[in-house]
C-alpha cells in the first residue's frame, strides 16, 4: 500500500484481534508483522489478517524492517520490556494502557522515547474516541459551566475465569485496579486533573489478588467517585456534573458513541457513531503525530500517563495492592 504507515503487533490475544480489525478500517495503515510466542497462533493470526510476515518470538518482529510502529497487546508486566526493546530498534510504539506497572517503568518509557527519537504513546483508546472528545472540548469552553461531581465505574464478573489468566494471576499484574479501574481514574484526571487527595479501599481474594476498588478523588470544588471490580457487572455509564450542565455519557462510557446533556430542566441527546470498535482514533493520531515527527501526542502526552500511573501507584499505596514479583 503506496504511502501507509507498516505496523507490527507482539502478543496475539484478545485485544490484538480487535486492534487489527480496526486497523483495517484506516486507510493508511498495513499490518506488516505479528508475533507470537506460539507460532501457531501467529500462521492463524497471518492467515486471518491476511499479514506478510508471523514471528514465533518478539525479536524477529522488531527486526522486521517493513514495521515502523509496533502495538504492544501483552500482559502488562510484559509493556516495559517490550516497549524499551522496540524503541531501542527505532520502532514508534503504541503500548496498551498501563504503560506500565508503576511510575519508574513509566519514566524510562518516555525517556527511551526521547532518547531513540521515537513516538511512544500509551494507548488510552477512549481518550480519542467523538464522545469522549467532544465532551472534553464542550467542559473545556465552559459550556457545562463549573464541574463539582464526576462518577464512573467499570465493573464486569470475572471470578469464574481461571485464577491463572491474565486478569486473576497477580504474577501478571491481575487485578481491577489497572485493568480497568485505570478507565475511571483517566476520566477523572482528563476532567478534573490531578486531585489535592484521595481516599481509596480495596478487597482482595486469598490469592492476594485485588477484585475491587473504591476511589475518592478531593479537588477544591469537586469530588469524583470512581469505582471498579472484578466481581459484579455495572451500568457503566458516568456522570459530569456543572453548575450550567450535566453530561451523562451512555452505556459503555468508556467506548460510547454518544451522550446527554441536562441543563435547564432539559435534556439533550447527542450521537456520535463510532468506525469500527473505536481503535482507529488511537490509530489514526499515531499517524498524525507521525507525520508532524512528534514524539508524543498532545492529547495523550507522555506527562499524561505519568500522571495517571501516578494515581494508580497513590491507590494502589493507599490500599496495599501489590504483587509478587515487586518483592
Amino acid at each position: 500500500m503506496a504511502n501507509s504507515v507498516g505496523w507490527g503487533i507482539i502478543g496475539l490475544g484478545n485485544i490484538a484481534q480487535k486492534f487489527a480489525k480496526d486497523l483495517a478500517l484506516v486507510h493508511d495503515a498495513a499490518l506488516m508483522g505479528v508475533a507470537s510466542r506460539s507460532l501457531v497462533k501467529a500462521k492463524a493470526f497471518k492467515e486471518e489478517f491476511k499479514v506478510p510476515y508471523a514471528f514465533d518470538n518478539y525479536e524477529a518482529l522488531l527486526d522486521c524492517e517493513e514495521v515502523e510502529v509496533v502495538y504492544i497487546a501483552l500482559p502488562h508486566t510484559e509493556h516495559y520490556e517490550w516497549s524499551l526493546k522496540a524503541m531501542e530498534k527505532g520502532k514508534h510504539v503504541l503500548c496498551e494502557k498501563p504503560a506500565g506497572i508503576n511510575k519508574a517503568e513509566v519514566r524510562q518509557m518516555v525517556d527511551a522515547s526521547r532518547k531513540n527519537k521515537v513516538f511512544f504513546m500509551e494507548a488510552l483508546w477512549s481518550r480519542f474516541i467523538p464522545s469522549i472528545q467532544e465532551i472534553k472540548k464542550s467542559i473545556d469552553a465552559g459550556e457545562a459551566g463549573e464541574i463539582v461531581y464526576l462518577h464512573a465505574d467499570f465493573a464486569f464478573f470475572a471470578l469464574d475465569r481461571n485464577p491463572d489468566s491474565r486478569v486473576l494471576n497477580p504474577e501478571l499484574g491481575g487485578g481491577s485496579l489497572l485493568d480497568i479501574g485505570i478507565y475511571p481514574v483517566f476520566l477523572a484526571y482528563l476532567i478534573l486533573g490531578m486531585p489535592d487527595r484521595i481516599e481509596a479501599h480495596a478487597k482482595f481474594l486469598e490469592s492476594g489478588t485485588e477484585v475491587q476498588t473504591a476511589v475518592t478523588f478531593y479537588y477544591p470544588g469537586a469530588h469524583a467517585l470512581l469505582f471498579s471490580s472484578l466481581g459484579t457487572n455495572s451500568l457503566m455509564s458516568a456522570t459530569i456534573g456543572g453548575t450550567d450542565g450535566t453530561f451523562v455519557i451512555h452505556p459503555r462510557w468508556h467506548e460510547a458513541e454518544g451522550f446527554s446533556l441536562l441543563s435547564d430542566g432539559k435534556q439533550e441527546e447527542f450521537e456520535f457513531p463510532k468506525v469500527g470498535k473505536g481503535y482507529t482514533y488511537e490509530i489514526e493520531e499515531v499517524h498524525r503525530c507521525l507525520s508532524e515527527e512528534r514524539l508524543e501526542s498532545p492529547l495523550w502526552s507522555h506527562q499524561h500517563s505519568l500522571d495517571l500511573i501516578g494515581l494508580l501507584d497513590q491507590i494502589r499505596e493507599i490500599t496495599g495492592i501489590r504483587f509478587p514479583f515487586e518483592g
